[in-house]
């Protein structure tokens, strides 16, 4: 089976399910316990993935807008919106503590709108006992104990470790891009709404993977914060012949530490706790995967912005800070920025 992954100022839809059902379809506005929700019979939808992947994703940011979003909120926030409205999703779990702030208040927007609204929070300082009442007042919401969620974990674990075969090829081998990888590890948010076929799909792709030549580069990156809003990034990287081999956030999406229970998983997902927990883990990973630089990417109009400064004092490799806004391709000036970046760390040797 091929897998290739067109060059475009959007990311590809081949993991993002196609047409959910409206009826038993549950919208998430980040990773939360999908275990809970497989466990009570809906199929989760990560909205990021349905925003990114549209056809026109810069057209849902400006329905928002026309909604009466503001322009200077984060442009995921009005893709959010849209994603629900365009779908007609009845019913999100919105993580409002642990992401981004402008998340409770789109979550009393969509209150207005006639979706059921069930907040989640991640506990500031991972306190176990917090995030037990957490998941289950989410168990409960959904009318499901939380034995049959640790039985889905199991499940899901068992997926989650072909993903995390596909990141070993990605840095041990380099027969994945690192365009692949972030495409893998993010899907492992919502698994396509679909186990099985996500499954399937991961397997096969492996198997192609090894098959491929090792991918030939002078310079291993790491990209560092959120998932990018715009497209070609990964493929100008390819073409100024450095790889990828680190994509921070989205392999936190696929829980990549051995877990015996949801408690342990979700206190051990470093992405919606403190930054020196990223900083610990981001580290660890430049020294194992041989990272000779970071790109640290920053989503404007976000308060995760400040935390730059921290990564810099703290990472023992350089740092480059790309900032976008909105849905489109690398411009010019990011484009120069990239490739005297590159061209450093070569020099560097």
């Amino acid at each position: 089976m091929e897998f290739a992954f067109p060059d475009t100022t959007t990311f590809p839809a081949l993991l993002v399910p196609k047409e959910p059902s409206p009826e038993n379809s549950v919208g998430i506005t980040s990773t939360v316990p999908i275990e809970i929700i497989f466990a009570a019979g809906y199929v989760p939808v990560d909205l990021n993935n349905i925003f990114i992947t549209d056809d026109d994703p810069l057209w849902l940011v400006d329905k928002a807008e026309n909604a009466g979003l503001p322009r200077n909120n984060c442009a995921w926030i009005k893709g959010l919106f849209s994603a629900v409205k365009k779908l007609n999703i009845k019913k999100v779990i919105g993580v409002i503590e642990g992401d981004c702030s402008n998340t409770h208040a789109l979550m009393e927007v969509f209150g207005t709108e006639g979706v059921e609204v069930i907040p989640f929070k991640y506990p500031y300082g991972r306190d176990r006992t917090l995030l037990q009442a957490q998941l289950n007042t989410l168990a409960g919401t959904l009318d499901i104990d939380m034995e049959r969620a640790e039985t889905v974990k199991r499940e899901l674990d068992r997926v989650r470790s072909v993903v995390h075969e596909i990141d070993r090829l990605t840095y041990e081998e380099a027969k994945v891009t690192g365009e692949e990888n972030h495409i893998w590890t993010v899907s492992t948010s919502d698994m396509m709404g679909n186990v099985a076929l996500f499954e399937e799909k991961a397997k096969a792709f492996i198997a192609e993977a090894r098959e491929r030549a090792p991918i030939r580069h002078t310079v291993r990156l790491g990209y560092i914060g959120v998932p990018p809003i715009c497209g070609g990034i990964y493929n100008l990287i390819d073409e100024l012949d450095a790889h990828v081999v680190f994509n921070e956030i989205q392999r936190q999406f696929s829980m990549p530490y051995p877990t015996d229970n949801l408690i342990e998983q979700y206190a051990r997902y470093t992405y919606p706790y403190d930054v020196h927990g990223r900083l610990e883990d981001i580290a660890c990973e430049v020294e194992r995967r041989n990272i000779h630089g970071i790109i640290h990417y920053v989503q404007s109009f976000c308060f995760r912005n400040i935390y730059d400064t921290i990564f810099r004092k703290g990472l023992d490799v350089p740092v480059l800070t790309l900032e976008c806004d909105r849905p489109g391709g690398v411009d010019g000036q990011m484009r120069t920025r990239v490739e005297a970046f590159i061209e450093m760390l070569k020099k560097r040797g």
